[in-house]
């Protein structure tokens, strides 16, 4: 299960730079190389159960730019960006999944799915098919991953 395509270039890092985060003691959540404007960006998305702190992004991108600088995976110019995979994270790997399970998960529909573009409850179940909801009543729902543009863990903020 994947929602998202995983390029061979963020293939190719992921392999590169999961050897130092485990290392470092963090979880890499996910790479994303993506254009913005002109720009191209490389970023590295790691977590810890304590979170992630400002040191923790700086203690991990000097041993990540140093293996880049070596391997040399990408042949153009990009920005380095080691961060936070963030409070209210995309999941994408079926070991997303695993890890949140039990959570409160947003759910956004690619188009309206029972008259709703988007729902939130408990993840309680997900395989390479669909990904199952739970609402506030205590009701499961299974959807199927060609109707979701994304899922990601939900918090509310007052």
């Amino acid at each position: 299960m994947k929602l998202k395509k995983f390029g061979s270039t963020e293939q190719r890092v992921y392999d590169l730079v999961k050897p130092i985060t485990d290392e470092l003691g963090y979880f890499l959540w996910d790479v994303a190389y993506e254009k913005e404007g002109a720009m191209w960006y490389l970023r590295v998305f790691i977590d810890q159960d304590e979170g992630i702190s400002i040191d923790d992004c700086e203690r991990a991108t000097r041993p990540i730019n140093d293996i880049l600088d070596r391997e040399d995976p990408i042949s153009q110019s990009y920005v380095l960006e080691v961060g936070s995979a963030g409070l209210e994270r995309e999941l994408v790997k079926p070991e997303h999944f695993e890890v949140c399970m039990g959570d409160e998960v947003r759910v956004h529909f690619i188009r309206a799915v029972d008259g709703v573009k988007e729902i939130t409850g408990i993840l309680s179940g997900a395989d390479k098919e669909s990904v199952t909801v739970t609402d506030e009543n205590g009701q499961e729902k299974s959807y199927a991953l060609s109707d979701i543009s994304y899922v990601k863990l939900y918090m509310e903020f007052e």
